[in-house]
C-alpha cells in the first residue's frame, strides 16, 4: 500500500466526516455517467494541471496508470493543454508526473 502524504492524513483523522463526504463525492461523480475510470484520471488530471495542484496531479497521475493509462497517455493528457493554460504551467505538470512515472520504474 503507498503512502499517503502527511497533509492528507492529517486532514482525515482531524476531518473524518469531511474526507468520506469528499470520498463519496468521488465515488458518486465518476459512476453518473459513461465515462471509463481511466478517462476520468485522465480529465482530473487535466484539471489538476490546470489550476496547478502538484499534488492532486501526483494524485491522478498514480490513479490514471493504476487505471490501465500508459505514461505517454499521462504526459499526452497535460500536453494537449498548451494552447489552453501555457506552456510553463504544462511544464510544471510534466515535472509532477514524472515525480510518479520515475517512482514506478
Amino acid at each position: 500500500m503507498r503512502k499517503l502524504p502527511n497533509q492528507y492524513t492529517s486532514i482525515v483523522k482531524r476531518y473524518a466526516d469531511v474526507a468520506e463526504a469528499v470520498r463519496r463525492l468521488g465515488a458518486a461523480t465518476k459512476s453518473a455517467g459513461p465515462l471509463n475510470k481511466k478517462t476520468a484520471e485522465l480529465i482530473q488530471l487535466a484539471a489538476a494541471a490546470a489550476i496547478r495542484s502538484e499534488g492532486s496531479v501526483h494524485s491522478h497521475a498514480r490513479r490514471a496508470i493504476e487505471a490501465g493509462a500508459k505514461p505517454n497517455e499521462v504526459r499526452h493528457a497535460v500536453v494537449v493543454l498548451t494552447s489552453t493554460i501555457g506552456f510553463p504551467t504544462v511544464s510544471a505538470a510534466l515535472s509532477w508526473i514524472d515525480d510518479v512515472i520515475g517512482k514506478k520504474k
